[in-house]
């Protein structure tokens, strides 16, 4: 796998997309001459059965190239494959906690949590996560192995993209937490007992620090194989501006950008209004690196989405990374943080303050306003399936 910025199109794919083209016209043409001639020797019905053979066999040749692609050996540079090796092995306490858990096993879980109530919803839950963390291994394989690069775009940018919006704030938050506790700046006793009283502290230093490593590696590979795949998407400069649908929605996403931010940047820098009184009394350096993450991120967000949709002279390169970053975050932790409330047994249902819930309303949308921007940017350059 190498680092080249040129944009390499799958020959296998062109020929493909030009060959069925050509083969529906010729064979088109061929019944149109037949039914205005009415001649009766069936030359162009023979003539048909030739060009539908000649396709039979093309695509039979199409199916064979694949499968000897997907058969071929490991091409994948040291690197490439470290990284690989990486996002795999970080998987595994994961994966191990939740089938131990998913078994009936209370491992990591102290006496009198929530989790210990064997509920149909905690073992979806578990079983969904689990899934969840499983995918990476199939993502890592996809990035680095030859039939990856036949996966169509959606179905490698969706998981991908979400495994961005998940991993991202845990990349950035958990070893920021780690250093402001090193340093003393952590939370005070009182509140990290009470956080250790739904899962002990190991727990949480195991699966965050294999989610980082999953993060980080995913992202070493994710980089090369978009440069190869979709390099023609942020070469040369940004462009025209885009159509005024999507400027409009790229200035609402930055509205609500800046407003998340400011009051994200507010809880970051120690302020508690709006908290409730419980939060309040948890609130720490800790938790103020996890809302200044989500302020970047909703910033992020927003402008670059602006920045896409006002084109320009630039190369796209830096609104596009961050865009798509600060935009999956926004929106998968949103998502997230809207669901967990509603938890049986965990969310605090109708005890959640309502700013706090229109706070995590509004990273939704914002993640979805310059999420939608970002693909009318790609697919206005041709991204190619």
């Amino acid at each position: 796998m190498t680092g080249r910025t040129m944009h390499q199109t799958d020959p296998t794919d062109s020929t493909d997309s030009t060959d069925s083209t050509v083969t529906s016209d010729t064979t088109d043409s061929i019944g149109t001459a037949d039914t205005a001639t009415g001649t009766p020797d069936g030359t162009g019905t023979a003539a048909a059965r030739a060009v539908s053979a000649a396709h039979t066999v093309h695509a039979a040749s199409g199916a064979a190239a694949m499968a000897a692609e997907a058969r071929a050996p490991d091409t994948t540079g040291p690197g490439a494959r470290l990284l690989r090796a990486a996002a795999v092995a970080a998987t595994l306490p994961y994966l191990a906690l939740k089938t131990a858990w998913l078994a009936g096993s209370g491992i990591g879980i102290p006496e009198g949590s929530v989790l210990l109530e064997r509920t149909v919803f905690f073992t979806a839950a578990n079983a969904v996560t689990m899934a969840m963390d499983a995918a990476v291994i199939v993502l890592a394989l996809l990035l680095t192995r030859p039939w990856g690069r036949k996966v169509p775009a959606p179905l490698l940018l969706v998981p991908a993209f979400t495994a961005t919006g998940l991993l991202t704030p845990i990349i950035a938050g958990f070893p920021a937490q780690l250093v402001l506790r090193a340093l003393g700046l952590g939370a005070d006793p009182a509140a990290r007992a009470a956080g250790e009283s739904f899962l002990h502290g190991w727990v949480y230093l195991v699966v965050y620090g294999g989610f980082t490593v999953q993060g980080l590696a995913l992202a070493g590979l994710f980089g090369p194989y978009a440069r190869r795949r979709w390099g023609s998407v942020w070469q040369g400069a940004s462009g025209t501006r885009l159509p005024s649908p999507t400027g409009v929605a790229a200035g609402a996403a930055a509205a609500f950008g800046t407003a998340l931010g400011a009051v994200y940047a507010y809880w970051a820098f120690g302020g508690t209004a709006w908290l409730g009184a419980e939060r309040a009394a948890q609130h720490s350096a800790e938790t103020g690196a996890v809302s200044a993450v989500h302020a970047v991120c909703a910033l992020l967000a927003g402008w670059c989405a602006v920045l896409l949709a006002r084109g320009g002279t630039r190369r796209p390169v830096w609104p596009l990374v961050a865009g798509w970053t600060g935009s999956a975050a926004a929106l998968c932790w949103g998502l997230y943080l809207l669901v967990v409330p509603l938890a049986p047994g965990i969310g605090e249902g109708g005890g959640t303050p309502s700013v706090i819930l229109l706070a995590y309303a509004a990273q939704v949308v914002t993640g979805c306003l310059a999420a939608a921007v970002l693909t009318r940017f790609a697919t206005r350059r041709r991204i190619p399936s």
